[in-house]
């Protein structure tokens, strides 16, 4: 049996776009899956692609988290989890800020990843080894006209996850962060631009960007690496994207 084989990994924001390319990846890596995401009826249909277990959460209620750790704890405790969950609200300038959108990207961004690793840290130390992979972005790294929200909660969850690599140093659990530039799925700048197809569209036209299965690689990656090897911090982008905003675009496109 693979080390994979003997492993329960937790996704979350597992119903679409990276997260629903990890579990699929996981699973085909052996894997025993929990996707967790709000949305029940597209995990349904994960499950019966991919086997994977599902539990519906909203990670932004501290009581559903809480059910969801008694339910792990119940039912074979747990050896990862990949913090996936989040998103950006709009692109709009500082002095233009939708004030709501911020705290509603810092709910689910920030504070959401920090009620799932608080909740599960205790089921990992029960596991005797575990990692805590969390997905941020380049937005983590740098900053852009119009992205002060979205690049300020990511720029957050990557100091909780830092800082909680150096304050449990020395216990048998990993802290990773993946970090991808522009990844094209079916949600993510659609959600961001309140579902103007066409706004969200061009964010991908003249160059190639990662796909959702890249990024699930590198996290398959970082978790199958044997347990003294840390992937500290591993930031992906496309061959053309050089910065959040520094993209070689076809001309004509």
């Amino acid at each position: 049996m693979t080390r994979a084989a003997s492993r329960r990994v937790l996704v979350t924001g597992a119903s679409s776009g990276i997260g629903a390319a990890t579990v699929r990846r996981l699973c085909a890596d052996g894997f025993t899956v929990v996707a967790a995401a709000r949305r029940a009826d597209r995990l349904s249909e994960l499950a019966a692609e991919t086997g994977c277990q599902t539990y519906p959460i909203d990670i932004t209620d501290d009581s559903q988290v809480d059910a969801l750790v008694a339910h792990l704890e119940q039912t074979g405790g747990l050896d990862a989890v990949v913090n996936n969950a989040g998103g950006a609200l709009g692109l709009d300038l500082v002095e233009n800020a939708d004030i709501d959108g911020w705290r509603r990207m810092y709910e689910l961004n920030v504070l959401g990843t920090l009620r799932v690793t608080k909740a599960v840290l205790p089921l990992l130390r029960a596991a005797g080894e575990g990692d805590v992979l969390v997905v941020t972005s380049t937005a983590a790294h740098g900053a852009y006209e119009g992205g002060a929200g979205y690049t300020g909660v990511k720029h957050a969850e990557r100091m909780l996850a830092t800082t909680l690599r150096w304050e449990i140093v020395g216990e048998p659990i990993r802290v990773l962060e993946v970090s991808p530039g522009n990844v094209a799925t079916e949600e993510f700048s659609l959600v961001r631009f309140d579902g103007d197809q066409d706004r969200a569209a061009k964010v991908y036209e003249g160059y190639q960007p990662l796909l959702a299965e890249d990024i699930a690689d590198v996290i398959a990656f970082g978790l199958t690496r044997p347990e003294h090897v840390n992937l500290d911090l591993v930031i992906v982008r496309p061959r053309a994207q050089a910065h959040n905003t520094k993209i070689a675009r076809t001309t004509g496109k």
